[in-house]
């Protein structure tokens, strides 16, 4: 294993340091493992947590700005950030208007981020909460709750980030972001697994020549594994299961995301995007924005995944807001 780290116990707390370092203007420290924008809190508006282990870089950190995140608790590689370093992050961006959560459905995040929300309570604040449940191949339709969060959560932060801007009620930000969540359906494929710097191992073996449909930004088991096959192939595996979730029909308008995991040459992700454009026209589906890149990654990690988010008026409305981070920004 060859990686660009010092102390592989201290890799999260120096990729804060190095992160607030460069980007200085946008981003300030609040706490060990937080970091918030640097005009947060604004009195009067709602304050955007979005939040996670460590290890899925730009997640979290590079999404905070106008228009997306207001603070980002960061907890080691793969593990949820505790419950202190949560209520940090609420305090620094707490303006009077309440507090969303956003985080992806994991049980480590689920109970620090809930503790926090009580300790947040005893200091006035009223905290609500949206779990991101995007991955379709986690759990069957009818066990949506059951289901993990990986690259929708872009697409979830997009809408409640964009309804804060608006000056939108804490209620309002809530509803923006579950209704996303409901609209949105991502599966992915891994060729090779990461290494945790503590480790120095992969979380799994494949072989040379196989593939895991389905798999999780943490290494979890897909769905199945199998041969190589060309990129057409697996794109529309990947298709035909989010389409085969019973949320868009002919005539959808949707935003696409084909995400890198780390170790994919875009060039590969361009290749992967022909063939999600090609399948939408078919189904009669229009691409009303793409994106495409790493925008949630999972390490090294070679593969992608597919995210496509069902539009209405609305949810057309928080996409297009504009948004300026470290590494997303969109203009209109």
């Amino acid at each position: 294993m060859k990686k660009l780290i010092n102390d592989p116990f201290e890799v999260t707390i120096q990729e804060i340091e190095g992160f607030v370092a460069a980007f200085p203007r946008e981003v300030r420290r609040v706490g060990t493992q937080s970091v918030a924008r640097s005009s947060a809190p604004k009195a009067g508006k709602v304050g955007v947590i979005f939040g996670g282990g460590s290890g899925h870089e730009p997640l979290f950190m590079g999404y905070l700005g106008p228009g997306m995140a207001d603070a980002c608790p960061v907890g080691n590689i793969f593990t949820s950030p505790a419950p202190g370093v949560v209520l940090e992050a609420t305090l620094a961006v707490s303006g009077g208007a309440g507090v969303i959560y956003l985080y992806g459905n994991y049980a480590g995040d689920v109970m620090n981020f809930d503790m926090a929300a009580e300790m947040a309570a005893e200091e006035g604040i009223h905290v609500e909460t949206v779990l991101i449940t995007d991955d379709v191949a986690s759990a069957p339709l009818e066990q949506k709750s059951r289901r993990r969060g990986i690259a929708g959560d872009f697409f979830v932060l997009k809408a409640a980030g964009a309804c804060a801007e608006a000056n939108g009620s804490l209620e309002q930000v809530r509803a923006a972001a579950a209704k996303a969540n409901d609209n949105t359906r991502s599966m992915g494929v891994a060729l090779s697994s990461c290494i945790i710097p503590a480790s120095g191992r992969p979380i799994f073996e494949l072989g040379a020549d196989e593939i895991e449909i389905g798999l999780g930004i943490h290494g979890e088991p897909g769905e199945r594994r199998q041969k190589l096959a060309p990129a057409d192939d697996i794109t529309d595996q990947l298709v035909d299961r989010i389409l085969e979730d019973s949320l868009f029909r002919t005539g959808d308008e949707v935003a696409v995301l084909v995400n890198g995991l780390g170790a994919t040459p875009l060039a590969e992700l361009f290749i992967v995007f022909r063939r999600v454009a090609a399948r939408l026209s078919q189904a009669g589906m229009h691409i009303h924005r793409s994106y495409v890149g790493e925008y949630s990654t999972s390490l090294e990690m070679a593969g992608c995944s597919v995210t496509l988010l069902r539009l209405d008026d609305e949810l057309r409305r928080w996409i297009n807001w504009p948004a300026s981070t470290p590494y997303f920004t969109q203009t209109n």
